[in-house]
């Protein structure tokens, strides 16, 4: 896998002050994307053993809530297998911090993937210019949903996450 940032201190990609993880690779190519240099898999650098220790201690801290994956789409199909190990590796470590995701796929698209065991929020749906909406919080146009995963996947619908 292959990254842009890691933010340490964020207030905007989920609730709370959070980690975030921006990852190269995205196809879903949306007009007015706000990351379009995210969007080249070949592009930012190689998460390495380096970046890995950088995110668990940027983690490793009382007031962080959680982290958030973002990108770029880090269920990219190159992505999902070390997204993936991230996620369930930051739920053992961290067990009291939220995982955040998002992504340009639908929700029903990919609700069998392994790493929906350890998401707590999903934000699904590609970014659709025409609908971008300032007044929402945590994604960018209407379309979009704010998923709680847990809740979803208990009761088998779409339960969307409370503000």
């Amino acid at each position: 896998m292959r990254y842009h940032n890691i933010t340490k201190e964020d207030m905007l990609n989920g609730d709370g002050l959070r980690v975030v993880l921006w990852v190269s690779g995205c196809t879903h190519a949306c007009e007015g994307c706000q990351n379009p240099v995210t969007w080249d898999l070949c592009g930012g650098l190689p998460f390495d053993e380096t970046a890995h220790e950088e995110l668990m201690e940027a983690l490793d801290r009382d007031f962080i809530s959680g982290i958030t994956f973002s990108g770029g789409d880090p269920l990219h199909p190159q992505n999902i297998p070390d997204v993936t190990a991230l996620a369930k590796e930051v739920k053992a470590r961290f067990p009291h911090q939220t995982i955040w995701l998002y992504t340009g796929y639908l929700y029903e698209d990919i609700k069998d993937l392994e790493i929906m065991n350890y998401l707590d929020v999903l934000i699904d749906g590609p970014f659709i210019l025409k609908l971008l909406d300032k007044q929402l919080h945590w994604k960018g146009s209407s379309n979009q949903r704010t998923i709680d995963v847990p809740k979803t996947r208990q009761l088998g619908q779409i339960v969307l996450y409370d503000l």
